[in-house]
């Protein structure tokens, strides 16, 4: 049944596309042969003028990159436009190159191309039986991948959910924050059914991220809508709190090991921890008022590293003593640093903004940098939006426009 839903969603969106002149969304392309084409197929999914602000393809690569969104190999003659215009008008560019750095450790990558076409997967999260588990935010549905050989279920969720991310629950229940439609969901995978629990306040809109702490409280961030949530699995009552400063786009949530919930500032120069029993927020204004925060996690010593996206910055905060520190990440100020996690006291994320996209490894103990080309089929395209550690210490990322899902082997877990 999910596999003929992923087939079904692309089956339709085809259909959607097959009359591109009557939504075409004009992003200021060149005038050439296949521009209406160009703008009614790309731009019934995302603004066209993406193509002109990307780092350009080969022809091969263009096609390769269109096939992750787009079936069109029922019309070659339209395929074939399409190609030729991108490939005339955006070849590769070296605009937004990265700067990658060299050093004497290897890493793995296992990559798996999620069925449906076009669903942006995201947020790969392990289950404790192995199973890895991704949000298909566009493709509005959940999927699941068995390692072991590869086979992927994808189970879809109700109207209008649009999941933002996924994670496992204390009793083994996949969860998801319903982005589009102010819930958050509940699957036995077991069964295939599906719980919602909708936002109690109409300004909440938009559940983002969520994590559950030792008391099986799930804690969750509503960027948009300028709130942090808490939700009691056992009665279903959740409780909002609003942001101290406006527009702080609160997105990333983490613990610390006292089961205080942490949260990354997106729109604002801050981090806010809650109060688990009271919801009270506590600002920390970080240096640069220009400062914006995608991501987060807790190092062992129970320092907080953030990237500082904006920036193009790595930072690292002591709750014990105040002291604020960051780094020059390595592609410079538009790198825009954007996931990220602590996996044995080294810190790694992601460059979003540079081409190819880099995941970087950070060595507190030497101040010490390396980074790594993220594959993504025959074309760099990004984007990683949140990276998670696994049971024996690789890590799972993804790349959301290419729809796969990547485990890293980290050099300490490497043979």
């Amino acid at each position: 049944m999910a596999r003929a839903f992923s087939i079904m969603l692309a089956v339709q969106c085809v259909s959607l596309l097959a009359a591109p002149a009557a939504s075409a969304q004009t992003g200021g392309l060149p005038a050439g042969p296949g521009v209406d084409l160009v703008e009614g197929y790309c731009g019934t999914c995302h603004r066209p003028g993406l193509i002109a602000r990307s780092t350009g393809y080969t022809r091969d690569g263009w096609d390769h990159l269109t096939a992750t969104m787009i079936d069109l190999d029922g019309d070659p003659v339209v395929r074939d436009r399409i190609l030729d215009y991108l490939a005339t008008n955006f070849p590769p560019n070296d605009r937004r190159a990265a700067t990658l750095v060299d050093g004497p450790l290897q890493i793995a990558f296992t990559e798996w191309v999620v069925p449906t076409l076009g669903q942006r997967s995201r947020d790969p999260v392990e289950a404790p039986d192995g199973a890895i588990w991704w949000a298909g935010q566009w493709g509005n549905l959940i999927g699941r991948i068995d390692p072991a050989n590869g086979e992927m279920t994808e189970y879809p969720l109700p109207s209008g959910a649009m999941p933002h991310s996924v994670l496992i629950g204390p009793d083994g229940d996949v969860w998801y924050t319903g982005n589009r439609n102010a819930t958050m969901g509940r699957l036995d995978p077991a069964t295939g059914e599906i719980t919602e629990y909708p936002m109690p306040d109409p300004a909440a809109r938009d559940p983002h991220t969520a994590v559950f702490d030792a008391a099986g409280i799930l804690w969750f961030t509503l960027q948009q809508s300028n709130m942090v949530g808490r939700l009691d699995p056992m009665t279903g009552e959740i409780r909002l709190a609003t942001m101290p400063s406006p527009g702080s786009r609160p997105y990333g949530i983490v613990l610390d090991a006292g089961g205080t919930p942490w949260v990354a500032c997106n729109g604002h120069n801050c981090l806010v921890s809650i109060d688990p029993m009271t919801m009270a927020l506590d600002e920390v204004e970080l240096p640069n008022p220009e400062t914006t925060v995608r991501r987060l996690d807790i190092a062992e010593d129970g320092t907080i590293w953030y990237v500082n996206s904006s920036q193009g910055r790595l930072g690292r905060y002591d709750p014990a003593t105040g002291a604020i520190e960051e780094w020059p990440s390595p592609s410079g100020p538009g790198s825009h640093p954007y996931a990220l996690a602590v996996v044995d006291g080294i810190v790694w994320y992601n460059e979003s903004g540079v081409r190819p996209d880099p995941l970087v490894r950070f060595d507190p103990a030497t101040e010490t940098f390396l980074s790594w080309p993220i594959p993504s089929g025959e074309v760099h395209a990004g984007i990683v939006r949140h990276m998670r550690p696994t049971a024996d210490g690789d890590l799972l990322i993804h790349q959301s426009a290419t729809n796969r899902i990547i485990r890293v082997e980290l050099p300490a877990t490497m043979n």
